[in-house]
This record gives structure tokens, C-alpha cells and sequence, in this order.
């Protein structure tokens, strides 16, 4: 026997004792598991297959040698590029986002599609059915049809598309501030100020979200009108109809976000590192900025993605109820809301806006379930039929050689 299989603390007289009495083969080698992947003999658990996607999304994390050396972010990266529908899910949402932007452009860039007014009307082709074929393939000259006055459905949709994605992209970064900072400071100064802000926060929760974005929805609509704005400022409000649209709902939807770094906060001030960052001289800034919003980054992305999903579909839903994005402008709610009669006629003009909602919606999710695993080393992957069957494949030869042997 090796001094590394020595019992600390026995004499090499006394070891062949301790080991009986512990249960083990005197004189037996201890079988090593550098990987950390071989069954523990006294939980029963069973072994993780290095190629597995497990150890990708966190199973072994402390064990494994494929971990050893690296920092948490390639740790977290070496997790979310495993994670298959995560990467399903940012590469149809880059092709839906290539495809709309480069088509119609952006910020006065012109797009390669030939219509660029999506308002302007046309003579009907193909009994504005859709022109697009996949085999060969073409585009046609109206890709995804027209409507009854001839306006192309391809350049309503993809201008739909840059608004839905500029709605997303503006309510996360609003709901990401407000939501970081207001948790941030309740969890961490926690007595009076956590209470006024937590108090204010459960009454903005209690409001409907869909209520409130529909009333201020339609405020925006109806205001200037009211007010007797002079046209210019009128006409200002309503070409960035959907930028308002999207900060207003963001002023709405950052409580769940609050209420999980408030959550992460109260939990990460007490630890070790927070103490020693306050016995060193640190001021409150430095410990929130540079010590504990780091620890809770995990957190913050991913609420912040579902939340991005959700505002797609709600903006879609308040379009479709008339309080969203109004004509001129186009959205891919408005877009079902307008041609929902013409659904049993011509469906391609509900199709097209409603298949590219469910794919931005979907991809968001996925891309969001990618980073919960990956920042999470406690998930635990499921075993497939597949990986069940081989591995009692394997067990059953053992037992019938261990039954032969006796």
C-alpha cells in the first residue's frame, strides 16, 4: 500500500484494521477517478460520461478536470454554446434580424428589396397569392403576397419585424436600469428604503400590465390631439409611435425583475467577501458595483431575455387590441389585427406576421433557458431513453459475470 492510500493518522501496521473496519478489502487498491466521473460507492450515484452535455451545463463543476484552470465567464461560455437550443434559438433570431434589416435598412440606409415604401399600393400579381418558391427557389416579385389595395406583405412584415425587434430591445434596456437599481438598493440598504421601495413596487405588480400599457397607449395616440399640439410635434409623436410604446411598458414590467436582485442582494451582503470589501475601507458604490452586482449577473440576464420575450408578445397583443402601434406605422400585432377578416381568403397575410412572432418569441426563450444552465452549475440533466438503455446495457453483463464467479 502507497503512503496516498494511508488512513491519516494509522500507522501502516494498524491500516489493514482500519480499512476492516471501515469496510473495505485489506490490501485492495483504492481505483482512482481523475475525471470525476466514476459512480460514488457510497451514494450510489451514478457515473457522467465526459462527452456528455452535462458536464457542459454544469454537472461535476469542482471535479472535473475539464473546468480546472478557467475563469466563471469561460466556465458559463463553455456551458451556453453546449446548450443546443440556445444556439437553435440565436441563430434563427440573427437570420430573422439579418433578414429584416438588410431588406427594408435602417436609419435612412436603404435596404436591397425593391419596395421600400411598405405603404405605397401596386397592381395584384398572381391573384396576390404568394410568389415565393422553394423549389427552385424564388422570390417572385411579392414574396409573401399582397394585400386588397396590392401593398407587398414581404415589406410589411420585415418593417414589422424591426419594430417588434426595437420594441424588445429598448424595453430590456429600460426594464435592466430600473429593475438593477431599485433592487439593488433595497436589498442592499435593506430597513426604511427597502420598504418604501418594495411597498411601491407590489402596487405597480397588483396593476394589470396589459391595462396599463393599453391605457398609456392610447394616451400617446390621443393626446397631442388634445392638448392642441402644433403639427410638426403631432406628426414627431406619431413616427416614433413604437419607441414610446416600448419605454412605457418598460416603466411597467421591471418589478420581477427588482424583486430577484433585491432577492440575490439581501443573500450576497452577508457573505465574506462583502465584510472584508467593508473592513478595507470600500464605500457602498464600490461594494454594490464592483463586488455584489458581479455575483448576481446570472440572475439579472436571464430575467432580462424572458422579459425581452414577453414584450414582443405583448406589444404584438396591444397592436392587435388597437392601443399599440397605429398606421402609418406597421407592426406585426397590427398586421393580424388588420387582416384577421381576411383569414379564410387569403391566409397568407395572418400567416406570415403570426409565424415570425412564434420565432423571435421561441428564440428568446430558448436563448434565455441556454443562459439559466449555464449560469446555474446545479442543473441537472435527465437522462435520455437512450443513455438509460446503454447504461443498463452495461450493468446486466456485470451482474450475470458477478453470478457466475459465486
Amino acid at each position: 500500500m502507497s503512503n496516498d492510500d494511508q488512513t491519516p493518522g494509522v500507522t501502516p501496521e494498524e491500516q489493514p484494521i482500519a480499512a476492516e473496519l471501515a469496510g473495505e478489502t485489506p490490501g485492495a487498491a483504492v481505483e482512482r477517478d481523475p475525471l470525476g466521473v466514476l459512480p460514488d460507492a457510497g451514494t450510489g450515484a451514478e457515473p457522467l460520461d465526459p462527452t456528455d452535455e452535462a458536464f457542459g451545463r454544469g454537472e461535476g463543476v469542482g471535479t472535473s478536470k475539464e473546468v480546472e484552470g478557467l475563469s466563471q465567464g469561460q466556465i458559463v461560455w463553455g456551458r451556453f454554446i453546449r446548450h443546443k437550443g440556445a444556439m437553435g434559438g440565436i441563430i434563427t433570431l440573427a437570420v430573422v434580424a439579418l433578414l429584416a434589416l438588410s431588406s427594408m435598412g435602417l436609419f435612412g440606409i436603404r435596404g436591397w428589396w425593391r419596395i421600400q415604401d411598405y405603404n405605397a399600393s401596386g397592381d395584384i400579381v398572381n391573384g396576390a397569392a404568394p410568389t415565393l418558391t422553394l423549389f427552385p427557389f424564388s422570390l417572385g416579385e411579392h414574396p409573401f403576397g399582397q394585400d386588397d389595395i396590392g401593398r407587398d406583405n414581404f415589406s410589411l412584415v420585415m418593417k414589422g419585424i424591426q419594430t417588434s425587434l426595437m420594441v424588445m430591445v429598448v424595453l430590456g434596456l429600460i426594464t435592466l436600469i430600473i429593475g438593477v437599481a431599485v433592487g439593488a438598493l433595497s436589498g442592499y440598504y435593506r430597513g426604511r428604503t427597502d420598504t418604501v421601495l418594495m411597498r411601491f413596487t407590489d402596487l405597480v405588480i397588483t396593476l394589470p400590465v396589459i391595462v396599463i400599457g393599453a391605457v398609456l397607449g392610447r394616451l400617446i395616440n390621443t393626446l397631442p390631439a388634445k392638448l392642441d399640439w402644433p403639427y410638426s410635434a403631432t406628426q414627431v409623436i406619431r413616427d416614433n409611435l413604437p419607441l414610446l410604446l416600448a419605454v412605457v411598458l418598460g416603466l411597467v414590467l421591471w418589478t420581477g425583475l427588482a424583486r430577484l436582485v433585491r432577492s440575490e442582494f439581501l443573500t450576497l451582503r452577508e457573505r465574506e467577501f462583502v465584510d472584508a470589501a467593508r473592513v478595507a475601507g470600500a464605500s457602498d458604490w464600490r461594494i454594490i458595483s464592483k463586488h455584489i452586482l458581479p455575483n448576481a449577473v446570472g440572475v439579472i440576464i436571464v430575467n432580462t431575455t424572458l422579459t425581452m420575450s414577453a414584450a414582443v408578445v405583448l406589444e404584438a397583443a396591444l397592436s392587435f387590441l388597437g392601443f399599440g402601434v397605429k398606421p402609418p406605422n406597421v407592426s406585426l400585432g397590427l398586421l393580424i389585427s388588420q387582416y384577421q377578416g381576411a383569414f379564410a381568403t387569403r391566409p397568407w397575410l395572418f400567416w406570415w406576421p403570426g409565424l415570425f412572432i412564434i420565432l423571435i418569441a421561441l428564440s428568446i426563450n430558448f436563448i434565455g433557458d441556454g443562459l439559466r444552465d449555464a449560469f446555474d452549475p446545479r442543473t441537472k440533466k435527465i437522462p435520455s431513453q437512450r443513455q438509460m438503455d446503454k447504461a443498463m446495457a452495461q450493468i446486466v453483463p456485470q451482474g450475470a459475470t458477478e453470478g457466475g464467479a459465486k
